[in-house]
């Protein structure tokens, strides 16, 4: 298994904690090549091929690029690098994974010119992929598998699996002690796939529409194991950690039952719909520091525009019980997108700015990806040069950054935005100045060198708290 994403500060990839117990238990022995923590990654890859000949060479995906539009950095070309290296020194399968994988595999698999690619849960599919390999079996039939033949993509569906299924990960395969001191933070998730219909997202592509829970007593367990290698500030890696509702409130009561709230900080996206005063007491209690809302806006014509059900004065109610319950908070507005003009932008921030979060992040223009229905629309509109409405990389896969900027803004998007949030540090917006209120987490200085002085927790959080002690000194 390698690891391919370099980005710092690191963000611990979890997923390969998952799939490497599922293969050990399946008696499969697995090696980890993490290129996070090496300096030549040529070097360690022809190190480790010299002297080891593997059944297959699985390649996780968690980025195809920063989604930022003022930086809009395509990770891929790096990716393909490893892959091309790879390729020219062994003959074993590359297989490619991971959730960003999963959101494009077929353009993915194409451009990085490697034949075989499995989309959805890889606990299941990679151990009966490799089982099949292993016994000289024809795998084409194998649940979630992309593959080339003849210059062409076929896919099978993915079956997404009841996640009580999964027996508990040892969280050993990857160096989780490590991620926390160089990032800050460990990672759990409590749950699978979202019944969300927001149309730019493109997490149910990855996960599945419908939510797969897991048992709230096996989540306690894992962040025990996470406790155990000293690792106690964590980030619940769930699109939407309250939705299903009653899966995040049992997830907390049991997190307070065994004590763990004492030991803990965590942190969590958030739907602002439903949050209730219950829910906002059993989070507190059970350790929660930060919560970040995917608020996206803050008018009620832009947030019907982008598909999503709650309403600005549903905002105001979760500052409120931030605000009681004394939980930093922060939301996540998503601006430039169909519809926006300047007087929704200018609601939304004044709104903002009303109800006094801890933080709020900016990401201007929308990323577009196949599949959702803002790319549908992008396909309906004609995705060319001519089409106003399309910034970046514009091509019908969409697998270079692209981005929807309303018509009725163009290239007034970003100095309308500057404007709006002149000298309010409260606002996370920029994409690659180091400050802290730089909302490009991708090889930022300024937490690299928080975390290394000892601030731990969510980036957002880090970078308040910076702000705020420096304006105090």
């Amino acid at each position: 298994m390698i690891n391919p994403n370099e980005m710092k500060p690191p963000v611990t990839p979890i997923g390969l904690d998952y799939i490497a117990s599922a293969l050990e238990l399946t008696g499969f022995e697995v090696d980890l090549i993490d290129l996070c923590f090496v300096s030549t990654w040529e070097q360690t890859l022809e190190a480790y091929l010299d002297d080891n000949n593997p059944l297959a060479i699985g390649i996780t995906i968690r980025n195809t690029d920063d989604c930022l539009y003022l930086s809009r950095d395509f990770i891929l070309p790096r990716i393909k690098a490893i892959t091309d290296h790879i390729k020219e020194r062994t003959c074993s399968p590359i297989i490619l994974g991971g959730v960003g994988f999963s959101v494009m595999p077929e353009p993915i698999l194409s451009y990085l010119e490697v034949p075989l690619g499995l989309w959805g849960d890889g606990e299941w599919a990679l151990p009966a992929l490799l089982m099949k390999m292993r016994q000289g079996e024809n795998f084409y039939s194998v649940p979630g598998l992309i593959y080339k033949t003849n210059e062409e993509c076929r896919s099978n569906p993915p079956e997404f699996h009841d996640l009580h299924e999964r027996p508990l990960a040892r969280r050993d395969f990857v160096d989780n002690a490590r991620y926390f001191r160089e990032g800050g933070m460990g990672s759990v998730e409590t749950k699978r796939g979202c019944a969300q219909t927001c149309i730019y997202c493109a997490d149910p592509l990855a996960k599945g529409q419908r939510y797969r829970l897991r048992p709230p007593p096996t989540v306690a367990d894992e962040i025990e194991i996470l406790l155990g290698f000293g690792v106690d500030h964590l980030h619940m890696c769930d699109s939407e950690f309250n939705l299903p509702y009653e899966h995040g409130a049992r997830v907390c009561e049991e997190i307070v039952r065994r004590g763990l709230g004492e030991r803990l900080a965590w942190y969590a996206y958030l739907s602002p719909v439903p949050f209730t005063e219950e829910l906002a007491r059993l989070m507190s209690q059970a350790g929660c520091q930060g919560i970040c809302f995917g608020a996206d806006h803050a008018d009620d014509r832009m947030l019907h525009n982008l598909g999503r059900t709650f309403t600005a004065a549903d905002l105001r109610r979760t500052a409120t019980l931030c605000h009681q319950y004394e939980i930093p908070f922060m939301y996540d507005l998503l601006l430039g997108g169909p519809g926006e003009t300047k007087e929704s932008l200018t609601r939304a921030i004044s709104f903002m700015q009303d109800i006094v979060p801890s933080r709020v992040g900016i990401s201007a223009g929308v990323r577009i990806y196949p599949g959702t229905r803002l790319g549908e629309l992008a396909l309906e509109e004609g995705v060319h040069h001519g089409n106003p409405s399309l910034h970046g990389v514009v091509q019908p896969d969409m697998l270079a950054p692209i981005f929807y900027v309303s018509p009725h803004l163009r290239d007034e998007l970003i100095s309308t935005i500057n404007a709006l949030v002149a000298g309010d540090e409260r606002f996370f917006f920029g994409g690659g100045e180091a400050t802290e209120a730089n909302y490009n987490y991708n090889d930022n200085s300024i937490l690299m060198e928080a975390i290394r002085r000892g601030y731990r927790g969510a980036f957002w959080n880090i970078l308040r708290r910076l702000a705020e002690e420096g304006r105090n000194v």
